[in-house]
């Protein structure tokens, strides 16, 4: 009898292992058919798609590293880094490597808000000025009869000026969030400039003065609340929203990299606009405020907030904004942009999936070639190509973007015209760019999708956009 036990319990042991080796590698080949799948997202209609791997693409646009988390079935699945965090330092990303969040710091600084209004030490819908303490948001012609109020602040309808913040450099003048304010940093003043309510305008300082209404209600640091309501909760143990950044998380922490691969000055910018974009985490921890939202609103059981709050929050308002994050047809999330950094947070409504991929660098062009990958690994829905149809036009037409122009802080360049198509020629570029046009005033890169957009000024070509950059018409 006890050796018919001791049989059974190997079959069982070796049963198991076998099951867990087959789930294993199973795991493996999704991980590395999303590596080696890489497409970009802006296609070109009647065009063959090229297939890039990760690590040739990471090379390729210039970014030095990159970490992913993905969940499937409501659990962490998989998480993996690739590239480097610090060239200079030859230190590889893992998976615990800290970066910036960006924006993305919103929607978990509003899971506070959130807590203090079912609390009762916010209302969502009363003048903010009731609740700020050590500041007051100046009455003007536009708040004579509307208010900024929490709920439009976290939605972005409250009126509010200052749409982004720049960051500071290590050795700069840190100003308090009072100064920040009030102008003396190095932004405009945060001020009412339209009705709030009557419209949306994306505005960080709208959190930044939620990031006050916060402190002055709790009596505690930004980061000392968020740490012990927020991020310990959800399971953020390494995650903060400390700036300037302490020197404790200094060898965990990315080095931000501009687009040209020089380091950010100080390595990493500080934000003392924390709710807005201070946060540092992992994609590993980050994803569990995805986990957290997706468990309450399709249980419908209260979590570290109660379920009403959830659906309130996922509710899309004026330009597709919930209270807090970005709401779609089937996501929601938000994306995030700091100086050196850009990361991107999508979990699916309905479905217990979600992804982080965040990037030390100022482009963050992979982000949405990697994202596009794992949608078509999970057969996730809303994430698709961008396919664009290209327009004819005769060369007389092609001919009035031609010319001589200047990109801002690189240097100046040529657009020809060659056979009938435009072309780019830059001595700062490995390659000259052929573009098309998909309409009057947007052209992309045949190769990758890159979208460039004119602008016209007196019916005439003044300059475009490419990624942020914008370059000037020097002449014709």
């Amino acid at each position: 009898m006890k050796r018919t036990l001791i049989l059974l319990t190997l079959v069982l042991f070796f049963s198991c292992n076998r099951q867990k080796n087959k789930e294993a590698n199973e795991l493996d080949a999704r991980i590395a058919r999303i590596e080696n799948g890489l497409q970009h997202v802006v296609q070109i209609d009647g065009e063959e798609v090229p297939t890039f791997s990760l690590n040739d693409r990471l090379k390729e646009l210039g970014i030095p590293g990159v970490s992913i988390a993905v969940v499937s079935d409501g659990k962490l699945e998989w998480a993996k880094g690739y590239g480097m965090a610090d060239i200079s330092e030859n230190r590889p990303v893992d998976t615990s490597t800290l970066f910036l969040a960006g924006s993305i710091s919103k929607p978990i600084s509003a899971i506070r808000a959130h807590q203090l209004v079912e609390k009762g030490k916010l209302k969502p819908d009363e003048n903010v000025n009731k609740f700020l303490t050590s500041w007051q948001i100046p009455d003007n012609e536009f708040t004579a009869t509307e208010k900024v109020t929490l709920r439009r602040i976290l939605n972005h309808t409250a009126g509010l000026t200052v749409w982004g913040f720049p960051g500071y450099d290590k050795g700069d003048t840190i100003p308090s969030v009072i100064d920040v304010l009030d102008g003396k940093g190095n932004t405009d003043p945060i001020r009412v400039y339209k009705i709030p309510g009557e419209s949306w305008m994306y505005s960080g300082g709208g959190y930044t003065i939620m990031q006050l209404m916060i402190t002055d209600v709790i009596g505690k640091t930004f980061p000392e609340t968020m740490k012990e309501n927020v991020l310990e909760p959800l399971g953020m143990h390494t995650s903060t929203f400390e700036n300037p950044l302490p020197k404790k998380y200094a060898d965990a922490a990315a080095t931000g990299y501009r687009s040209n691969g020089d380091e950010v000055e100080g390595k990493w910018p500080i934000y003392p606009e924390m709710a807005a974009a201070g946060l540092w985490t992992t994609p590993s921890q980050l994803i569990q405020y995805a986990v957290e939202i997706q468990k309450i609103h399709q249980s419908k059981v209260d979590g570290s907030l109660k379920f009403t709050t959830v659906e309130e929050m996922l509710t899309p308002g004026m330009n597709g904004h919930g209270l807090g994050p970005v709401i779609s047809e089937y996501t929601f999330g938000h994306g995030g942009a700091d100086e050196g950094f850009r990361a991107d947070l999508t979990a699916w409504k309905d479905l217990p999936n979600a992804i982080v991929i965040m990037v030390n660098s100022d482009n963050g062009l992979i982000i949405g070639e990697i994202k596009l990958a794992i949608a078509r690994e999970y057969n996730l829905p809303g994430i698709k190509p961008d396919i664009k149809k290209i327009i004819k036009m005769t060369d007389t037409q092609l001919k009035s973007y031609t010319g001589k122009y200047e990109l801002e802080k690189v240097g100046p360049f040529d657009i020809f015209l060659s056979d009938g198509h435009l072309i780019i020629d830059a001595s700062f570029m490995d390659r000259k760019v052929h573009i098309l046009p998909v309409s009057d005033s947007v052209f992309v890169d045949k190769k990758d999708g890159t979208e460039i957009k004119f602008n016209m000024k007196d019916n005439t070509v003044a300059g475009f956009t490419v990624r942020n950059y914008y370059a000037r018409k020097l002449e014709d």
